[in-house]
């Protein structure tokens, strides 16, 4: 990551660096975050930041250690199962910056949204989720909404429950999955639609081994986060810098690679506490 030794134009209380860390790589490819965040050093003036990938898991899991409570952290990009966890606790490490990206899909009509695509093998049976009962669906993680709690959700609705699948497989990352389904090792995967649709365009041959048979959603698009105790300042910095990348050619011209279009105002009555309940 580039630095620059330009004094940041926003209060920093003391901070020498701005942290960042995203759990949504390399699904969602590492150069995009690495532009958002030299995006954010440039517009800021910012002396340094950084990025960390943490690739596991879709965001800190229930019961361990979060680097925003442990001061390792200052903004971060999470799966909203994570960020609804992590803001219900007495003392809250993390609190929505108030901006979300907005990617290209009709389906979302300009608004910070995004869906579950289920896919499976394009020469299978497998025509719609009810055919798999008894079958084989893979997973990214359990902190994931659109590759883990979106399966819960389909299934209450369904008045059935994890037995109705034959395997709940967790593949570790929305990128194994699609490979599971189509080497047919699996019969069917969950995965984030931008996910899907950025891995389709980089290996167009995977359009002739697996196909979607169903599309779940909307759910809210995955939150930008921040450390509660980050200076107020910084905060507001860190917001108008990212509703600010449009107009930043350099920044723009990254991000429309992988269809992130800008980043939109968002708040907390759009992360529901009950959004699990599908």
């Amino acid at each position: 990551m580039r630095q620059s030794s330009l004094p940041c134009r926003y209060p920093v209380g003391g901070l020498e660096e701005l942290r960042f860390i995203t759990y949504l790589s390399p699904g969602i490819p590492q150069a995009l975050f690495e532009a958002v965040v030299d995006h954010v050093r440039r517009t800021l003036g910012c002396r340094h930041t950084s990025l960390r990938v943490e690739a596991r898991v879709s965001g800190p899991e229930k019961g361990g250690e979060d680097p925003f409570s442990e001061g390792e952290a200052d903004a971060g990009f999470m799966c909203a199962p994570s960020f609804v966890r992590l803001r219900e606790l007495s003392r809250a490490p993390v609190e929505l910056l108030g901006v979300a990206p907005v990617f290209e899909d009709e389906r979302n009509a300009g608004k910070p949204l995004y869906f579950c695509d289920v896919i499976a093998r394009r020469d299978g049976p497998v025509r719609g989720f009810g055919d798999l009962r008894g079958g084989a669906l893979a997973y990214n993680d359990v902190c994931s909404l659109s590759g883990y709690h979106s399966i819960l959700i389909q299934l209450s609705r369904m008045d059935a429950n994890e037995g109705f699948l034959g395997r709940l497989a967790c593949s570790g990352g929305h990128l194994r999955s699609i490979d599971l389904v189509a080497r047919g090792e699996v019969d069917a995967a969950a995965i984030d639609s931008n996910v899907l649709r950025i891995r389709l365009d980089e290996r167009p041959d995977l359009r002739e081994k697996v196909r979607v048979i169903e599309s779940w959603g909307p759910y809210p698009i995955q939150p930008v986060v921040v450390r509660s105790a980050l200076d107020a300042g910084i905060k507001e910095g860190l917001r108008d810098s990212l509703l600010g990348t449009e107009a930043d050619p350099l920044c723009r011209s990254v991000l429309s690679r992988f269809g992130l279009e800008r980043f939109a105002p968002v708040t907390d009555a759009d992360y529901p506490s009950d959004l699990l309940d599908g």
